[in-house]
This record gives C-alpha cells, sequence and structure tokens, in this order.
C-alpha cells in the first residue's frame, strides 16, 4: 500500500534554502513529483522523478531546485535553493504514472523578500 507523508516546509528568506522530504513507501514502478499550490492559483508540477530515473522540472525552477530520491530508505526529497517569494505554497508530494494516484498532505513554504 502507497503512504507519502510530507515534511521539512517552513519559512525563510529570499535566497535561502530549504529540502522538503517525503516518506514514500509502496512506490516501487511509479513516477514521483512535488507539486505547489500559492493561493487563488492552480496546482503546478515542480519536479519529477520518471520510472527510468530521469529529472524534469519546470521553467521556473530549473537550476534551483533539485529533486532525488534514497532508494534504501523509499524517500524523496525536494533541495530548493535560491528561493524567492514566488515559490512560496503549500507543496505536495505524489506517486503518478500507474492507478490510482497517490498524494501526500501538504507543507506551508513561504519565501519572504
Amino acid at each position: 500500500q502507497v503512504q507519502l507523508v510530507t515534511s521539512g516546509g517552513g519559512s525563510v528568506q529570499a535566497g535561502g534554502s530549504l529540502r522538503l522530504s517525503c516518506a514514500a513507501s509502496g512506490t516501487s514502478g511509479y513516477c514521483l513529483r512535488w507539486s505547489r499550490q500559492a493561493p487563488g492559483r492552480l496546482r503546478e508540477a515542480v519536479a519529477t522523478i520518471d520510472t527510468d530515473g530521469s529529472a524534469s522540472y519546470s521553467d521556473s525552477v530549473r537550476g534551483r531546485f533539485t529533486i532525488f530520491k534514497d532508494n534504501t530508505r523509499e524517500v524523496f526529497y525536494l533541495q530548493m535553493n535560491s528561493l524567492k517569494p514566488a515559490d512560496s505554497g503549500i507543496y505536495y508530494c505524489a506517486a503518478l504514472c500507474r492507478a490510482p494516484n497517490y498524494w501526500g498532505q501538504g507543507t506551508q513554504v513561504t519565501v519572504s523578500s
């Protein structure tokens, strides 16, 4: 059974860093994704690890964020550097590319200018 538990959000000043964690048990064969949702906006994909292990990023975070996973601990991460106020929002981890999809609970990220 898939379970996703998110942690690591918080508040930081612009230019700072945060690392989000998602404990993702039972997700073998799934794509793993970090998405975010800002107030009044649609949820958007931020970073994805595909089933072949390749990583992809949205244009807005490429070069600043890194998605990676620790297979031995079934945890995947989002390392966020050079944070901007526009990066603020609720961040969700997800297991996708297979049915059903699973989403973790959100974690708030707030970046102040």
